[in-house]
């Protein structure tokens, strides 16, 4: 993340990302940072618990199918079958849908669910969806993938909303994991935006920001998920997300931010002195919601590390703090297994001490010796990696396909040991190209209405590039993710 700016309402402080430095304040990290094995006291406990648990259906897939259909019964999607892009392995058959994503959005939220039974060859919802078991620390070698649901979710003129059902409905897209590497899908957004600025609407928010303990973003949610008298609530859509998303074979995980002025509490400004609490129980709501991942946005800067690249809003959360807040959300959601993700962050012990689990955006992606380097120097490390992107948030759009591919070659294969690679970040663009003039960084700033007549389906083929350079391009990426499925 990089966000220039000096006044804060949100609509305002965030213009475009400067590619010039700024210096933000002085490195003091002078002292020995304590391990982060070491016992933790409290920073505070001055704001009460918000969040008391997941307190919704314990099969929301399955009650999510019964309120779009009215049935139980899962019927083969004879589109996603026939589309199927398959590879054997050792462990089976690993398939993936090639309908572009600006047509799987044109489908029904029913044909999504079925589409992801038919891919799994399995024609009813487990009534019980558990995680992809790769241990507790996958997070360390696992390939993320962001997707912003925000962009992909359904216009009604200024209105937006079903951010999470488009979602569900480009996972068969999306190549599933492998044999050793799990694939983590990111959201770029769970929570509402800052103050709830404009939240559900289209505009000039930032996703750089959100106001936790006031629900789930309505970009996300939809008002119309009823039958018979029985809602499906905001908490057990995104449950159901997460479960199908598990059912589909993949981790999944949340942005949020760390600047303090880019974080909100129903509505009221946000400090670390008084609000440690609160942040961190929005961080286990994720977590219990079914998420097994965070990435925290301006992680690489705890405790003043270098600043003079901080462009973030406000202070962060110090050393000693920030080894707590990652400790608790372990302890308060009793999963040990997560993945703590900074932005970012590079090979230094710090981040390893602070709890981390993987740094983003290290090791040259274009030159290969560099990542084989990096990935033999981080070999011992079974805890904490630092690893490359093809692009993250900041992407102006002006990367060629050739280029994108070419790193993605080189990511893919710059290891003797998948088990042991580096992590890899990249985003939705990286896999399913953009049109051109939509750019990731301006996704993340801004949500418009991009329907050239006022209908739906224009919005959703203006998201995407449907020219010939770009599904080629996605057929490419397709044929390194079937080399690697055996990995």
């Amino acid at each position: 993340m990089k966000i220039n700016g000096v006044s804060f309402r949100t609509s305002a402080f965030f213009p475009k990302k400067s590619i010039k430095k700024q210096k933000a304040g002085k490195i003091q990290n002078a002292y020995k940072e304590p391990s982060y094995t070491n016992t933790i006291k409290p920073i505070n406990n001055h704001y009460n618990i918000f969040f008391k648990g997941y307190m919704g259906d314990k099969q929301p897939a399955k009650k999510l199918f019964w309120i779009l259909t009215g049935r139980n019964k899962i019927y083969r999607d004879e589109d996603i079958f026939n589309s199927m892009w398959k590879v054997k392995t050792d462990i089976g058959e690993k398939t993936w849908s090639t309908i572009p994503p600006w047509e799987l959005l044109k489908r029904t939220p029913e044909q999504a669910i079925q589409g992801i039974c038919t891919l799994n060859d399995t024609y009813y919802i487990p009534s019980y969806i558990l995680s992809p078991n790769y241990g507790d620390n996958w997070g360390r070698k696992a390939n993320y993938f962001e997707i912003n649901p925000r962009l992909i979710a359904k216009v009604e003129g200024t209105r937006k909303s079903e951010g999470l059902l488009n979602a569900i409905k480009i996972l068969p897209a999306i190549p599933p994991s492998t044999k050793s590497i799990p694939h983590c899908i990111i959201l770029s957004q769970l929570y509402p935006t800052y103050k709830q600025y404009n939240d559900g609407q289209t505009g000039s928010e930032s996703l750089y920001c959100v106001d936790i303990h006031s629900g789930i973003s309505k970009n996300l949610t939809s008002p119309y998920l009823e039958r018979n008298g029985e809602r499906m609530g905001d908490d057990e859509l995104v449950k159901a997300f997460n479960d199908l998303a598990h059912f589909r074979g993949f981790k999944t995980g949340i942005r949020i931010p760390l600047s303090s002025g880019q974080i909100s509490v129903q509505g009221r400004d946000f400090n670390w002195q008084t609000e440690e609490n609160a942040f961190i129980d929005a961080c286990v709501e994720a977590i219990d919601l079914g998420f097994d991942c965070i990435f925290f946005d301006g992680g690489k800067h705890i405790e003043n590390y270098q600043m003079e690249y901080y462009c973030g809003v406000g202070d962060l959360p110090n050393y000693k703090q920030m080894q707590y807040i990652t400790q608790q959300i372990r302890q308060r959601s009793k999963r040990f297994d997560i993945a703590l993700i900074a932005e970012k962050a590079d090979i230094n012990p710090r981040f390893e001490n602070l709890g981390f689990t993987a740094g983003t955006d290290w090791g040259m992606a274009d030159i290969p010796e560099n990542l084989e380097h990096e990935y033999n120097k981080q070999l011992w490390n079974s805890n904490y990696a630092a690893g490359p992107c093809v692009s993250d948030d900041n992407d102006d759009g002006t990367m060629s396909y050739a280029q994108r591919l070419y790193r993605i070659r080189n990511i893919f294969n710059s290891n003797q040991n998948p088990k042991r690679k580096t992590p890899v970040f990249m985003q939705m663009h990286d896999l399913f190209p953009l049109k051109e003039g939509i750019t990731t960084h301006d996704t993340m700033m801004n949500s418009y209405n991009r329907s050239a007549f006022g209908d739906l389906e224009s919005h959703y083929n203006n998201i995407f590039a449907q020219n010939e350079a770009a599904r080629n391009y996605t057929t490419e990426v397709y044929r390194e993710f079937e080399k690697t499925m055996n990995r």
